[in-house]
């Protein structure tokens, strides 16, 4: 058991109910398998690392089977049951402190192409600070790290606006802490963000994002290149 932890928030890519914002124009079915895609693509990300452990915060509980057949060994499932983003996270964190962890970092599976070196900082950075935070280019964040719970972080913010940064850092400046800032990242939200990623996949190594390729190379996905 290492210090830090990192937990991905992650849902069962169902169709219908992963990734609607693009639908359409992509179908619900083409929509699942690309969140799937980038779900495992984040999975491999974080478990190639040996400075801290992977986590994964299932939602709902009962997909748990789905998330053991592509979890590799020594992956703590956290099975959740919640209102919103924030109670996900605050749950999830809160349960991984008291499991024993000295740093715990939540991050999304909507940016697939986020580059390891971000997920490096971010732990330095919570060497400084007692909170790490790593924008997103929509006005949320990718990802959260923190010392110790502060669960105010999570309560009465308007999730999935372009407000989450800024109602947060509001927050952190009440509480009297010192917040640490990473680079912004995008999330892959839309079909627009869709054909973005489709252009930095020619300058990432082939063997990075194999199964994101995969389902972006397919048929129904070479329109958006």
């Amino acid at each position: 058991m290492n210090d830090s932890v990192v937990i991905i928030m992650a849902k069962e890519p169902r169709a219908g109910d992963a990734k609607t914002r693009l639908t359409p124009p992509l179908s619900a079915f083409n929509a699942s398998r690309l969140y799937k895609a980038f779900l495992r693509d984040t999975i491999e990300l974080i478990s190639a690392r040996n400075e801290y452990d992977l986590a994964i915060a299932i939602s709902p509980p009962e997909s748990i089977s789905f998330f053991k057949n592509i979890s590799p060994p020594g992956t703590l499932l956290i099975p959740i049951e919640c209102k919103d983003i924030g109670d996900c996270l605050l749950k999830a964190m809160r349960e991984l402190f008291e499991h024993g962890y000295s740093n715990v970092f939540a991050m999304n599976a909507d940016s697939p192409t986020l580059p390891p070196t971000y997920i490096e900082e971010a732990i330095q950075r919570l060497e400084l600070n007692d909170i790490v935070l790593g924008p997103s280019t929509d006005g949320g964040y990718y990802l959260i790290g923190l010392k110790q719970m502060y669960e105010e972080l999570f309560k009465n913010i308007e999730w999935s606006t372009a407000t989450v940064l800024s109602e947060t850092l509001a927050k952190v400046d009440k509480l009297g802490r010192k917040a640490g800032i990473l680079a912004p990242w995008y999330d892959v939200d839309t079909i627009e963000d869709v054909m973005r990623l489709q252009q930095d996949l020619i300058y990432l190594s082939k063997d990075q994002l194999t199964y994101t390729r995969a389902v972006l190379e397919s048929e129904e996905f070479k329109q958006y290149k």
